[in-house]
């Protein structure tokens, strides 16, 4: 089992930055791959990026691409994404989750076990 909770959304400008973090709960963080979803009102959830359980495979979208970046610290069970040059469009709540793959890193959302509650994120115009 792997619980996982979001902080760091907010209200920033567009052009602005932020840093969102997922703290997991479990010894076993280091082995599960980390995704960062996000969902906008009358939207379906959508893929953002993922990072490999040993840090050697990432993969985003093309919405973020130059944008955000995804990193992940084993030590302190947490992954985090750091969102810059942000769009009102960018305006969503983020969902980070975790699953257990051996060779692949999904970008659906059905593949993945674990769900934070997620963490508001507003651009403003």
């Amino acid at each position: 089992q792997v619980q996982l909770v979001e902080s760091g959304g907010g209200l920033v400008q567009a052009g602005g930055s932020l840093r969102l973090s997922c703290a997991a709960s479990g010894r076993t963080f280091s082995l599960y791959a980390m995704g960062w979803f996000r969902q906008a009102p009358g939207k379906e959830r959508e893929f953002v990026m993922a990072i490999s359980w040993r840090d050697v495979m990432t993969y985003y979208s093309d919405s973020v691409k130059g944008r955000f970046t995804i990193s992940r610290d084993n030590a302190k069970n947490t992954v985090y994404l750091e969102m810059n040059s942000l769009k009102p469009e960018d305006t969503a709540v983020y969902y980070c989750a975790a699953g257990y793959f051996t060779s692949r890193l999904p970008k659906s959302a059905s593949d993945y076990a674990y769900w934070g509650q997620g963490t508001q994120v507003t651009v403003s115009s």
